[in-house]
């Protein structure tokens, strides 16, 4: 078959992405868990009674928890078809990499299965993450001096 045949064919049955509606499905589910996560904090920090610092660590636990949890329950893959980044940038989208590898690769025992896949898919979140926290640390140190 000819290449720009083949081309055709192949652009007219892929699915045309809506990116629009895809951004404001995002950025409004990304702003519900901004609220969920605040609402989780003034919870604690008032039924607690403790400073708004340690409770938002108890609402990065709880998150974790519920992206966990949905991920075991299988919900987290059918409300991240619908929400998008907003609920894969967030700490339950790291949450739900490492829980999915972790239900994945469970019945190749600890060491192997667990202990060398878990971090698999986010890995390279963590790398990324550390490589760029120096870099900005250095810069920051070099521009604004010790």
């Amino acid at each position: 078959m000819e290449k720009r045949k083949y081309q055709s064919i192949v652009n007219k049955y892929t699915p045309k992405e809506n990116r629009i509606y895809n951004g404001l499905v995002a950025f409004v589910i990304g702003g519900l868990m901004g609220v969920l996560g605040e609402i989780l904090i003034e919870l604690y920090s008032y039924f607690l009674n403790i400073p708004t610092k340690e409770a938002s660590v108890f609402m990065i636990v709880t998150l974790i928890f519920i992206g966990c949890l949905f991920t075991c329950l299988g919900f987290f893959d059918r409300f991240v078809h619908f929400a998008k980044c907003g609920l894969i940038v967030p700490i339950t989208g790291f949450a739900h990499a490492m829980q999915s590898a972790a239900l994945e690769y469970r019945k190749e025992g600890i060491v192997m299965g667990l202990g060398a896949n878990i971090f698999k898919l986010s890995g390279s979140v963590i790398m990324l993450g550390v490589v760029s926290a120096y870099v900005f640390g250095l810069l920051r140190l070099l521009l604004m001096g010790a």
